[in-house]
C-alpha cells in the first residue's frame, strides 16, 4: 500500500509542476526567459551600489515590445 501512496504523491507533484510550467512559460518561452533574465540583471545591479528599481520595468517594456512585434509582423 505504501507504493500506491507514494505513486499518488509523485503524480500530484508532477501535475503541480506541469501546471506551473504552463502558467509561467505558457505559449511564449522567450518572454519567460526575458523575465527571468530581467530579474537576474536586477539582482546583479542591486548587488553593486546602484539603484536597481528601474531595471525590471525597462526589461518588461522591452519584453512586451518584442513580444508584440513577433505577433503583429506579417506572415511570410
Amino acid at each position: 500500500m505504501r507504493h500506491a501512496a507514494a505513486f499518488g504523491c509523485v503524480r500530484h507533484a508532477a501535475a503541480f509542476g506541469r501546471f506551473w510550467w504552463d502558467f509561467v512559460v505558457g505559449d511564449d518561452w522567450r518572454s519567460a526567459l526575458g523575465v527571468v533574465t530581467g530579474i537576474g540583471v536586477t539582482a546583479a545591479v542591486a548587488a553593486i551600489p546602484l539603484a536597481a528599481w528601474w531595471v525590471l520595468p525597462v526589461a518588461v517594456a522591452v519584453i512586451l515590445y518584442r513580444s508584440l512585434r513577433r505577433q503583429i509582423r506579417p506572415e511570410r
